[in-house]
């Protein structure tokens, strides 16, 4: 007992015992904070799935089914992806009107952008699909504004036209205009080819490639850039110039064939 006393008393005894709580303080929370961590996550994205089903009862079901699983009045859902539910709720055309066209035009959202995240959630828990982009997936960091011109014309522009304007398509149908449009939506749009527009998963078309589209689109998206020379003809390619040959051209050809006709006349009567 003397002995133990004695070591106990040794001048290096508290340093020890204060490591060897150290080293049982770090390996507890090394053991236990992570697994702690993950948890609240799990429960967060729990809560937020829970509170976009209560949304899409009320606001979806009606058309899409009560799980997802469409019906004669909507698609399925299930394997859509959050990106999808993003696109449609955020630009507005989602939930869509009772009464309409050819197709559903953009208009303003009716949720909130933290509702949205909690529709995106839940619907990406009936299957997996694609995911919302990252600001660093569609922002003009590192993009290349030629090469993205060069891929907008040659995947886009045959019905958005070469600016990004927009055009007819048939029966009604229509390619919307890209002005003003948010990065992440077009991202989105070429992501998950809603309505007429197909699609262009990474495995066709590279996340790089859908960043120079966006960076072109937005380098056009000003008149100062759009119209160097002036004022343009409406933006809307061979359809607006072939009419303006038409009437100004055609009309030009008439009028000089009247005013020849009419000198003909006047030398004859002369």
């Amino acid at each position: 007992m003397k002995k133990l006393s004695a070591r106990r008393r040794h001048p290096l005894a508290a340093v020890v015992v204060l490591l060897l709580a150290l080293a049982a303080t770090g390996g507890l929370y090394a053991a236990f904070a992570p697994a702690t961590k993950a948890q609240a996550d799990e429960t967060s994205q729990s809560l937020t799935i829970k509170e976009g089903k209560k949304l899409y009862e009320v606001g979806c079901a009606s058309c899409h089914g009560t799980g997802g699983q469409g019906s004669s009045d909507g698609p399925s859902l299930v394997g859509v992806g959050a990106a999808a539910v993003d696109f449609q709720v955020g630009t507005g055309r989602m939930p869509a009107a009772t009464s309409q066209g050819a197709q559903v035009p953009r208009k303003k959202p009716v949720y909130t952008q933290t509702q949205i995240d909690q529709l995106a959630a839940y619907v990406a828990s009936l299957g997996a699909g694609p995911s919302v982009p990252t600001k660093e997936q569609y922002g003009p960091n590192g993009a290349d504004i030629a090469k993205g011109g060069e891929l907008f014309r040659t995947n886009c522009a045959q019905c958005h036209n070469f600016t990004g304007k927009g055009g007819a398509l048939t029966k009604g149908k229509f390619a919307p205009t890209l002005e003003g449009v948010d990065p992440k939506h077009i991202y989105e749009a070429m992501l998950t080819g809603p309505q007429n527009m197909p699609s262009f998963p990474d495995t066709t078309m590279s996340a790089k490639n859908k960043k120079d589209i966006i960076a072109y689109l937005h380098a056009v998206d000003s008149s100062d850039t759009t119209n160097p020379g002036g004022m343009e003809l409406g933006g809307l390619g061979p359809v607006s110039e072939g009419l303006f040959a038409w009437i100004f051209g055609l009309g030009a050809l008439i009028a000089v064939a009247v005013w020849v006709a009419a000198r003909t006349a006047k030398a004859k009567k002369s």
